[in-house]
């Protein structure tokens, strides 16, 4: 089987509840490596410094998982600037010998919402459904020819009982458990 990596975009995972849970309950997972992105690049991520390094451990991996707090409606900015030094050094700059081998890579988006699912809808709090909030992603993806899954959305997360939480990283772990298999299996056909 293939190595899972999920790629971590929090602020300070110290002072996280549900990103910790989230990523203790993945990593339990066999095959999974977990990688605190803001722990790694406390001052930022730089497309020449950084970007080899970055490319090589998203070429090693069978499948990709970015998983962050939604912040303001968008992505951590620690997420964004991995786009623009990774991604741009893979596609626009090595392209031949990186990004076309990172094509067909599986890519699945774990993310944490303070709101309930009802705020995520046309007429809610906050307007707009969690697919319409992450689309920038979906775009990403298809460009990048990377194989999109649906999202994993915990909402809530900075409300939920140790046990609610302790539910939702189970939920979590099964449903990486399962996309793992299932992008195994695919792999092998």
């Amino acid at each position: 089987m293939t190595r899972t990596l999920i790629l971590l975009f929090h602020s300070d995972l110290s002072r996280s509840k549900a990103n910790a849970a989230l990523a203790a309950a993945a990593g339990k997972l066999p095959g999974v490596e977990i990688i605190d992105m803001q722990a790694a690049y406390p001052h930022g991520i730089d497309l020449f410094q950084d970007g080899e390094r970055e490319a090589a451990r998203l070429l090693a991996a069978g499948r990709i998982v970015l998983q962050f707090p939604i912040q303001w409606y968008s992505t951590p900015p620690l997420l964004k600037e991995w786009q623009d030094a990774v991604l741009t050094r893979m596609f626009y700059i090595a392209y031949e010998q990186e990004g076309r081998v990172l094509e067909g890579t599986p890519l699945m988006i774990a993310a944490t919402a303070g709101n309930t699912p009802d705020a995520y809808r046309p007429g809610g709090r906050n307007m707009f459904p969690m697919t319409e909030l992450l689309a920038p992603l979906r775009a990403t993806a298809h460009r990048c020819g990377l194989c999109w899954t649906a999202p994993f959305v915990l909402y809530e997360a900075d409300k939920l009982e140790p046990v609610a939480l302790e539910v939702a990283a189970a939920e979590y772990a099964a449903t990486l458990e399962h996309w793992i298999a299932a992008t195994s299996a695919s792999e092998a056909t």
